[in-house]
């Protein structure tokens, strides 16, 4: 076996052994011998090593795509609720494919290991094909990155995969983000046949203690935001143990409980808001201005909750890894959650007057509303998770502590459109037991088509994509853009709306694809059996986006 193939070979098992199930490759020559490993793993079971705990976590898969942008996102994805996935690329311009997942991973901690494959260092700046300095190609956004040298000594491979697998689990002191293997490899890059992998031991290390909650003094007007990615259970446990509002994002999963408000983002808009004193942020909120507003006053004391350190109005006087609370007197809850019973009323009325044309509001309302115990709901960015967040609070019969509800997900570290569909198939790919949906804008769907183009022999989930298709960007209506100055470069500058059938893409790709015009379609499109992809495009009408915007904001004055 030559030194290039081994070096492949002993990253994979290092990997493999430390727990690592998900492996996504694309085809190119000088990763070929780290693609053959992880196709060689395929099928082990393995357990992840945690300190002293081994946790099973089943068979190992490769994933394999062409376009490695879409491969970088399905990594994300798959890595999604916690556990490592890896994503291997060739070198030059398919490693630079992957900026946009690692940014994404980066700023919503998650444990993506990226294995980029080089040339030998001396080739570098040379005019060699497809050669380019890839070491600290993704600086800022990594929390590890190191090379390996197919020509170092042999133990050096295992021990820089495995302390890759470390940092991007946080068992190094720091939160869970993603890590770079840049693996210079030199001719022969591979063997003939198969490719057996070599004994690896798993390292193990302690994770980091948590810290002891701090006691928060009582007498102070306190709300609870959950933002992305929250501790959705310590986010419940202290709206309700000390009797406060919670204004939850969907994609927090704190959006449920007797203490969560459905309309809370317009109640900030309310006179109510100008009495709160305190608010506790858990996870990293960034749905609504109006959340940022408040984070922003200068006459609210800020606490932020956990490792995510957010503070996005830079008024936090406190980070703490966990708080409690005395039980604040009912009636501070109480007046919220009458300002939000009538905020939602009101909205309702609306909304169900504007369900012919359908709206992106009443369509989000419909899909939160559908959403059962157990299953996945995979968010875009722009409208869908903003009206998402309108939806109201889903009444699960249960209390903070029960974990057997649906999950909602989403690409919130950056908020971009890119990445969506395949972020959300790896998702679903982890959860083949769950009805798995994403539900996205046109520009969205048409961003990561791609990301539709499973090879055949490929694991395909069940996953049902419904896209809200308002011919354009029609979040910029609800923004200043939105202005009668702006309406002769709207469309241009702003909206651009693309030709393409995206029923006949997604066909094209060999995916069950239909257009729905109607709540009624649209339900029974929803009611139908799923096997496999199947792509419902909703037709949207834009054309009074600003004014329902406009509409919904104006709710506050209801209060």
């Amino acid at each position: 076996m030559s030194d290039s193939q081994a070096c492949a070979a002993a990253i994979v098992a290092q990997l493999v052994a430390q727990g690592v199930r998900e492996f996504v490759a694309s085809p190119g020559s000088r990763s070929a011998g780290l693609t053959l490993a992880a196709l060689s793993a395929e099928g082990m079971e393995h357990v992840w090593q945690v300190a002293d705990q081994a946790i099973p976590v089943g068979r190992t898969r490769a994933h394999m795509r062409s376009d490695e942008r879409t491969a970088g996102f399905l990594a994300l994805g798959l890595a999604k609720q916690g556990q490592p996935s890896v994503v291997i690329t060739t070198s030059g311009t398919a490693a630079g494919n992957l900026l946009p997942a690692v940014m994404e991973a980066w700023h919503s901690q998650l444990p993506l290991i990226v294995v980029t494959a080089d040339r030998p260092s001396h080739q570098v700046g040379f005019g060699v094909n497809q050669t380019a300095d890839q070491q600290g190609l993704f600086k800022g956004f990594t929390r590890w990155a190191a090379e390996v040298d197919c020509r170092a000594p042999r133990q050096s491979w295992f021990a820089q995969a495995a302390r890759a697998f470390l940092a991007a689990s946080g068992l190094l002191g720091e939160p869970p983000g993603p890590v770079h293997l840049n693996v210079r490899l030199a001719p022969p890059l591979t063997v003939a046949g198969p490719v057996p992998l070599p004994e690896a031991r798993p390292v193990a290390a302690e994770r980091p203690a948590e810290a002891e909650p701090v006691m928060l003094p009582g007498g102070r007007k306190t709300i609870v935001v959950a933002g992305d990615q929250a501790d959705a259970q310590a986010a419940l446990r202290l709206a309700e143990e000390a009797r406060v509002p919670l204004i939850a994002e969907p994609s927090s999963n704190a959006r449920r409980g007797p203490n969560a408000l459905g309309c809370g983002r317009i109640v900030l808009r309310s006179a109510l808001a100008q009495e709160i004193e305190r608010v506790v942020v858990y996870g990293r909120p960034n749905c609504s201005r109006e959340v940022a507003e408040l984070l922003a006053r200068e006459d609210v004391e800020i606490v932020s909750v956990g490792s995510r350190r957010a503070d996005p109005g830079q008024r936090a006087s406190r980070f703490v890894g966990g708080v409690t609370m005395l039980p604040e007197d009912q009636t501070w809850l109480s007046r919220w959650k009458g300002a939000n019973d009538k905020v939602s009323a009101a909205l309702a009325e609306i909304l169900t007057a504007s369900e012919s044309p359908i709206t992106g509001p009443g369509l989000a309302r419909r899909l939160m509303a559908n959403l059962e115990e157990g299953d996945i709901l995979y968010l875009g960015a722009s409208n869908p998770v903003r009206d998402a967040d309108l939806a109201p609070v889903k009444d699960w019969n249960t209390r903070w502590w029960h974990a057997s509800t649906g999950t909602i997900l989403a690409n919130r570290g950056l908020s971009g459109i890119d990445g969506a569909v395949s972020s959300a198939i790896g998702a679903a790919l982890r959860n083949p037991a769950a009805r798995n949906t994403l539900y996205c804008g046109d520009l969205t769907f048409l961003h990561d088509a791609n990301g539709l183009a499973v090879p055949p022999g490929s694991d395909v989930p069940d996953l049902r994509i419904v896209v809200a298709d308002d011919h354009g960007g029609s979040i910029f209506a609800t923004l200043e853009y939105g202005a009668p100055e702006y309406g002769g470069q709207f469309e241009r500058a702003f909206a651009v709306p693309a030709p393409t059938d995206l029923v006949a893409l997604a066909q094209s790709h060999g995916v069950r694809a239909s257009r729905v015009s109607t709540m009624p379609d649209l339900d029974r499109a929803l009611a139908s059996r799923l096997r496999g992809v199947d792509v419902v495009v909703v037709d949207v009408d834009r054309r009074g986006r600003k004014a329902l915007a406009q509409q919904v904001a104006a709710l506050a004055r209801v209060v």
